[in-house]
């Protein structure tokens, strides 16, 4: 029902096109492979996954759609481990549909639509993570893409992708 009323809505605003519709992480695969979206919309608690893991994976392919994490528990604490996972928005389902399509049309013209990471966050994850992870983060916040940020560190992109991977597990615990 969420996703039909959804779905609707998208279709009233105009200039936007729903491209498919996904319930799990299984059905998302043929969706974006057959219908290629300029954005997906991304609950954070799936049925068979959790939608920062599987925001990583899609923005691991290139050309990556953007993504926007559209989920009840959107909220500051999602910030910066959305970032981590290459989310491009963050917008609470409890939050008025103009803004949710305006977050789409933001993503889809390249920019994000991500709240601004207060420095209580900041330090929060900085003591989470590994102090050799610190760059990574650093670099992850300033939208540094992942080829550059393995040129700059000077690791093997399969390293980072693991390091990047670990980050992201300890920032959700």
């Amino acid at each position: 029902a969420v996703r039909l009323g959804l779905d609707t809505a998208i279709r009233s605003e105009p200039g936007l096109v729903p491209a498919g519709v996904a319930a799990t992480v299984a059905e998302l695969a043929p969706v974006l492979y057959r219908h290629r979206p300029d954005v997906v919309l991304l609950d954070y608690n799936l049925p068979d996954g959790d939608g920062l893991t599987v925001c990583r994976d899609i923005k691991s392919h290139v050309p990556a759609p953007a993504v926007i994490l559209y989920s009840a528990f959107a909220d500051a604490s999602m910030t910066v481990p959305a970032i981590v996972a290459g989310a491009d928005g963050i917008v609470n389902k409890g939050m008025p549909p103009r803004q949710l399509f305006g977050a789409i049309r933001e993503v889809a013209r390249g920019r994000d639509a991500l709240p601004p990471i207060s420095s209580e966050q900041l330090e929060a994850a900085t003591l989470t993570l590994d102090e050799e992870d610190l760059p990574i983060l650093g670099m992850l916040i300033d939208r540094t893409p992942p080829h550059d940020i393995a040129d700059a560190l000077r690791l093997e992109l399969p390293v980072l992708r693991r390091r990047v991977g670990r980050m992201l597990r300890r920032l959700q615990a």
